[in-house]
């Protein structure tokens, strides 16, 4: 399949939001990695969209600003991708394009929230076993780090945290939902 991906557009956001309501369910806004999100914009830069010739949208990707441990990283998700063309690279396409687009802006350090056997074989690894911590409920397997720069994690253990920072504080996992 012949695709083209591009910096999202002001004309790809009527056909985002369906996607990620198909992808992800009208219910995703409720979730941990959403409330990092609220009243942040995302990395204009690298947001991706990936195209078929006719310029229908088959999948989305965005980034986001976050703070690791105090410092700067990008939070990435969603990425979405048609269920009905799931499975044919259009995911991992768009994500190198992030990756390599990421690396030539400085960015170091990337968080995810999403299965292991997608993200894994990418360099993402467990976040937790590095020693961050996600607010909020999250399942602690799903909750994963990429170096972008080599040893940008050293030394940096800690919270993840909205950008920029809101009042309050969102619970630690294990505190409790809210």
């Amino acid at each position: 399949m012949q695709i083209q991906i591009l910096q999202e557009r002001p004309q790809d956001h009527a056909q985002i939001e369906p996607l990620l309501d198909l992808t992800f369910g009208a219910e995703r806004h409720k979730r941990t990695t959403y409330r990092l999100r609220e009243g942040v914009a995302p990395l204009a830069e690298l947001c991706l969209v990936a195209l078929d010739p006719e310029e229908a949208l088959l999948a989305s990707l965005r980034f986001w600003p976050i703070l690791v441990a105090s410092a700067p990283a990008i939070l990435l998700g969603p990425l979405a991708v048609d269920p009905r063309l799931q499975g044919q690279g259009i995911g991992r396409s768009l994500l190198r394009h992030a990756f390599a687009e990421a690396r030539r802006l400085d960015h170091g350090l990337c968080v995810v929230v999403g299965d292991p056997a997608y993200y894994g074989p990418l360099g993402f690894r467990s976040a937790v076993a590095a020693g961050l911590v996600m607010p909020g409920p999250v399942e602690p397997a799903r909750f994963q780090v990429l170096e972008l720069t080599p040893g940008a994690l050293e030394g940096r253990r800690g919270v993840v945290e909205r950008l920029p920072a809101a009042p309050g504080r969102l619970p630690v996992s294990g505190e409790g939902a809210a």
